[in-house]
């Protein structure tokens, strides 16, 4: 049975992948759930071409991975299909396009971020019985697999490049300087959930500096849904509100939030309330 899933003007019910997010379920297909964030973007987007796209890769990948001798030499296939003989795979531009985070535009660029390539790695591995977990790493996101060796990472970014365990905790030490203490304890496997949210702060961050509000209040909403109980993520729906001209749904979040708000934010806040009255008042 499908369950609805609709707050302040939003209806999720096509997203069964989002729903199951929400409820904390751990069975939620997360390819699906990325195209689903990506439809917001793009409003007449069908799922098909991009898992046509993902289903081929693993065909062409059945015999080679079948064929493999060493679990290292398995992955290795997985990274020469997508980063090599399809040329997917990340540049430093990436991180300003909103495009890098969307699946079936990762797919037709040949370029993204860390964890919408490391999505496209899941799913094409999961569909040749490679058992690929997200790592949500500081900094960059990664896939893991537990090889009988230990684990090993594989950075899709970087077309494919794969890394022991020793190896991957000094380079993320370097790229962060974080101590290793601090480092180890990010690379469990991450959640569908845990992805999903990464993704949204990092679509977040990208309209956020474009101005481009009425965008980043559809991404905010979706967090704010997956944590109704952060008032962070609430106060940002309600500032988010005012700037994509949602004055009526800003005056309600914006009267919540004052009333929990710490006395640093109060200020600011009770400033966009009354800026969410005035545009209010010009409706009417």
């Amino acid at each position: 049975m499908r369950r609805n899933v609709m707050i302040g003007g939003r209806d999720y019910s096509s997203d069964s992948e989002f729903q199951k997010l929400c409820a904390r379920r751990d069975d939620a297909d997360l390819t699906i759930a990325a195209l689903e964030l990506a439809r917001d973007a793009y409003p007449g987007l069908q799922f098909d071409e991009t898992l046509e796209w993902i289903d081929t890769r693993a065909r062409d990948l059945s015999g080679p991975v079948a064929h493999a001798r060493t679990e290292m030499d398995m992955l290795g296939e997985l990274a020469n299909a997508i980063g090599q003989t399809h040329g997917v795979f990340g540049d430093s531009a990436a991180y300003d396009r909103v495009e890098s985070s969307y699946l079936h535009k990762v797919i037709e660029t040949r370029r993204g971020i860390p964890i919408s390539l490391s999505v496209l790695y899941i799913a094409v591995a999961g569909r040749v019985g490679i058992d690929l977990a997200g790592v949500s790493a500081p900094s960059h996101y990664l896939t893991q697999y537990e090889s009988s060796d230990g684990p090993l990472f594989i950075d899709a970014f970087s077309r494919g490049r794969i890394l022991r365990y020793d190896e991957c905790v000094e380079w993320l030490q370097g790229m962060t300087e974080l101590p290793r203490h601090q480092v180890e304890p990010t690379l469990r496997a991450a959640t569908p959930r845990t992805t999903i949210i990464r993704m949204l702060n990092n679509l977040k961050a990208i309209y956020a500096r474009q101005d481009d509000w009425p965008a980043a209040w559809k991404v905010q909403h979706r967090l704010s849904t997956l944590q109704p109980a952060s008032y962070t993520e609430r106060r940002d729906l309600a500032v988010m509100s005012v700037r994509a001209n949602k004055p009526a749904d800003a005056v309600d979040l914006l009267d919540a939030c004052l009333k929990t708000c710490p006395q640093s934010e109060r200020e600011l806040l009770q400033s966009q309330l009354e800026q969410a009255q005035s545009q209010l008042a010009r409706w009417n």
